[in-house]
């Protein structure tokens, strides 16, 4: 039976292999924040958070999220945090060497200073070298590190495709935007 330093060892390599020296698109943040919803309550500076429903989408560059409702906050006049809800969230951003990146979940926790995402329940993170899925990841867009673990009784699953395979085609339902957006 293998000692645990080694099984250690094996997940953070996996890890590795999966999400690689990738990066989320550095300068997706210079760019202009477009947000549509149904509906708007808040403000859109310092004093309280901007909650958004009815089928929000916001873009930034090669950012691309959809949920049902989404509160974001505000440090110095600039997006600082966001909070989607209402799953399925669906996240799409490409990283720096041009990958794409998708992810779903029923929650997402997005904070736009550190560029790291909090995904829960029913997480599934893609990319072309593989896939996880589990029910919580934590998930670097500035370094491509994947924290995950399941909760209770929940597991992380992974798949690893060779370097110079070609990645499976998407499945259908992975496509489908969230359920009222837009």
């Amino acid at each position: 039976m293998r000692h645990p330093a080694n099984k250690l060892l094996l997940a953070i390599a996996l890890v590795a292999c999966i999400a690689g020296p990738a990066s989320a698109r550095t300068s997706d943040r210079a760019q202009a924040m477009d947000i549509e919803a149904g509906h708007q309550t808040g403000t859109l500076d310092d004093r309280a958070p901007a909650v958004l429903s009815g089928g929000v989408h916001i873009t930034q560059g090669s950012l691309d999220i959809q949920s049902s409702r989404a509160e974001i906050s505000f440090a110095n006049g600039d997006p600082s945090r966001a909070v989607f809800t209402g799953g399925p969230v669906v996240l799409k951003q490409l990283m720096d060497d041009g990958t794409p990146m998708n992810a779903r979940a029923n929650n997402v926790d997005y904070n736009l200073k550190t560029e790291t995402v909090v995904f829960t329940g029913d997480v599934e993170i893609r990319q072309p070298r593989g896939s996880m899925s589990g029910q919580r990841m934590v998930y670097n867009l500035k370094t491509g590190n994947i924290d995950s673990g399941g909760e209770g009784s929940g597991r992380v699953k992974m798949r690893i495709l060779p370097r110079n395979a070609q990645p499976a085609a998407p499945r259908p339902a992975q496509d489908k935007p969230a359920q009222g957006t837009n």
